[in-house]
């Protein structure tokens, strides 16, 4: 029996298939769009140069808004909608958490700003996370005595947008927000309490 025939038969065989298969592979890419495999090259992108692009906007901005309605809960657990807060004194309303250590660490500036401004300002804390007892407890322990009210749905929180916390609003008494805050201070307090009741004064 002569084997290199059928040797070279099959090797024949085998060489018209992959010579078919590369053809329609290539006809196949061909018809493709072309892939452009190059990285972006940072240089092509326009950066601002007035320090927008590495701002941090932790919450939205709610400056010049209505105060959102929405239900919070006092010590008690009663619901009070947030309509209930207006038509007295402008408010100065602190968004805060005991597990947040930048809200704990303002805590005590806010209990300052209340010594100096409580008979201008309602202050009020809102808490989305703690029980009554560990809210009271932890803001005592650092002096602040106004109230406290719990916000268990968030819709307060929610209604202004809130990303991260600490957050404090400044609100005339008809109910808009004149300004809204990150982390602040005693100083910083002050300022925003001036510019309140200033505003205030046009309502």
């Amino acid at each position: 029996m002569n084997v290199r025939p059928r040797l070279l038969a099959v090797s024949l065989v085998v060489a018209l298939v992959v010579v078919v298969g590369f053809v329609v592979v290539r006809a196949t890419s061909d018809d493709s769009p072309e892939l452009d495999a190059r990285l972006e090259d940072s240089q092509d992108r326009d950066i601002p140069t007035d320090g927008s692009a590495f701002e941090i906007r932790p919450n939205g901005n709610v400056e010049g808004d209505p105060l959102p309605l929405a239900t919070i809960s006092d010590r008690d657990g009663q619901d009070v909608s947030t309509a209930e807060l207006l038509g007295g004194d402008p408010l100065v309303i602190n968004f805060w958490f005991s597990s947040c250590p930048p809200c704990a660490a303002e805590l005590p500036e806010f209990a300052e700003s209340h010594e100096e401004f409580g008979d201008q300002v309602r202050f009020l804390g809102v808490n989305t996370i703690d029980s009554v007892p560990v809210m009271e407890r932890f803001a005592s322990e650092r002096g602040v005595t106004y109230e406290q009210f719990r916000d268990d749905l968030a819709e307060f929180t929610d209604g202004i947008r809130a990303v991260n916390f600490p957050i404090t609003i400044f609100v005339t008494s008809d109910g808009t927000i004149v300004e809204q805050t990150g982390v602040i201070d005693a100083d910083g307090l002050r300022e925003e309490i001036t510019n309140l009741l200033a505003q205030e004064e046009l309502v």
